[in-house]
């Protein structure tokens, strides 16, 4: 889904530092840096202050997909190398993936990933074919987990870590098969969990499998020729009903990254009469841009995004395109850590 927009690509663009992008993230998940951008006048925080910014009665709503060791290394019967991406798993021990290597195979060759096992290629797939459509040996995510690496994102400069294998995951991913971490949700920990707790703010889920299109590049100046990636999100009953229970009583819904806030919103599109969204499973194109109408999010907790991208448009809808400018100009000036292992900020519509 597209929305239209008064705004181009430029927009959205800035200088950033290249000292600012975090190349690993904090010594302890709360101890990153928070920005309570939620008034006129930007202030710094600390991340495990989070749960006094909020208010009993807030629902706060996580995405608990896990991210899949993705990435894998191998070659074609031929000997040349690829680098394989698995986007999603399919029933059958198939997958879609993004693969690399100085030729396209074709369907029916055979690769052979980490000397271990191989993959027979059934053809092009996915939108516009830009993928290929893989049959595993065996089961994709249990040979994803025992042969695949980190799919750290490309402003990640080091090879994944047994670090990476810890920290690049949420401390509540239970849903495999996401190849980009919901990293505003990284920064929680069991006792920043607790506090929010005790304090009478109540959690509940939805997934969404974050797709590598959370990286592509808009190409277009003109928003509206700009065509999103699609992401498969599922949003339970209880959620919906947590949700309509909050809005009732006069809480707030609070989203813990922008993977939460699209699951949410796309529930929300094309609704029956008297619900605010819909529960279900389904796949997500949703592109929001300024003079998008929110429905379901109220405050949205989210790290810093790359200039010119879709995300940097999300936040600018929510909280305000001058407001974000400021936001971004407070943190490169003060040194925050932008990107997937960065700190955070707080905004609200």
């Amino acid at each position: 889904m597209t929305i239209s927009s008064s705004y181009s690509l430029s927009d959205f663009d800035f200088e950033l530092p290249p000292e600012l992008i975090a190349q690993h993230p904090a010594a302890e998940r709360s101890a990153s840096r928070l920005l309570d951008g939620r008034g006129p006048t930007p202030v710094d925080r600390v991340f495990r202050d989070l749960p006094d910014l909020l208010q009993p009665g807030d629902l706060l709503v996580f995405n608990n997909t896990r991210v899949i060791k993705a990435r894998l290394y191998g070659h074609k019967a031929t000997g040349g190398a690829v680098e394989a991406l698995v986007e999603r798993v399919l029933p059958g021990n198939e997958v879609w993936a993004h693969l690399r290597a100085s030729k396209s195979p074709k369907p029916g060759s055979k690769l052979r990933f980490a000397e271990a096992f191989n993959a027979e290629v059934l053809g092009r797939c996915g939108p516009d074919d830009g993928m290929f459509h893989l049959r595993f040996e065996a089961d994709p995510l249990v040979l994803l987990e025992q042969h695949g690496h980190v799919p750290l994102p490309p402003y990640i400069t080091h090879a994944d870590e047994a670090d990476d294998v810890r920290r690049y995951q949420t401390v509540f991913a239970s849903q495999p098969g996401a190849v980009a971490a919901p990293t505003a949700a990284l920064h929680f920990d069991e006792a920043v969990l607790s506090r929010l707790e005790a304090r009478g703010i109540r959690t509940a889920e939805v997934t969404l499998h974050v797709g590598a299109g959370t990286f592509q590049p808009v190409r277009t100046d003109n928003l509206a020729e700009h065509k999103m990636h699609s992401e498969w999100f599922n949003v339970p009953e209880s959620t919906v009903a947590a949700i309509e229970a909050t809005k009732a009583a006069g809480g707030r819904v609070v989203s813990v990254g922008t993977t939460t806030l699209r699951a949410l919103e796309s529930a929300a599109l094309n609704v029956p009469e008297g619900h605010i969204l819909q529960a279900g499973s389904r796949d997500t194109t949703i592109f929001i841009t300024p003079g998008f109408q929110f429905k379901v999010v109220d405050v949205l907790v989210t790290n810093f995004h790359l200039p010119k991208s879709t995300l940097m448009m999300l936040v600018s809808a929510l909280a305000g395109y001058e407001h974000v400018r400021q936001l971004y100009r407070h943190a490169i000036a003060q040194k925050y850590r932008f990107f997937s292992y960065g700190d955070a900020m707080l905004i609200q519509r």
